[in-house]
């Protein structure tokens, strides 16, 4: 097995990993992250592969305000969208909310009214798509 999957699926390169210093004249030594600590961290040149840019991979975030006790509140961003979660005998509303410092992706399911109870203000222009009858992903 290579870097967890087998046969075609593997992956051929894997990374972007910063190069930390040169070995020789072919060879330099790689950062791995501690998932791949079993792997040796020098290459020789042919099996590296050079770095295309890509501007999707820049990342602004703004400075978090961390506490004494190094920790940050979570603060949500926006409402994504609203829909019903149907159980057997009562429906329950559910939103998607997108968090401060986290992608869109990493947005989650929250019980509509445990959000507005903690965050009123999120309510005040509802600009979301509503979808019904769709089981929250996430």
């Amino acid at each position: 097995m290579r870097f967890g999957k087998n046969g075609k699926l593997a992956p051929r390169f894997v990374g972007p990993f910063e190069i930390l210093d040169r070995v020789g004249k072919l060879a330099y030594r790689v950062a791995l992250p501690p998932n791949m600590a079993g792997v040796h961290n020098v290459f020789h040149v042919s099996m590296l592969r050079k770095y295309i840019s890509n501007p999707s991979h820049v990342l602004n975030l703004e400075p978090l305000q961390i506490s004494l006790h190094m920790t940050y509140e979570e603060r949500p961003d926006r409402i994504m969208e609203k829909q019903e979660r149907r159980l057997r005998n009562k429906t329950i509303p559910m939103v998607k909310v997108k968090w401060l410092n986290h992608s869109d992706e990493e947005a989650t399911w929250e019980t509509d009214a445990d959000i507005r109870t903690r965050y009123p203000e999120l309510f005040g222009e509802e600009q979301f798509v509503e979808t019904e009858g769709q089981a929250p992903r996430g």
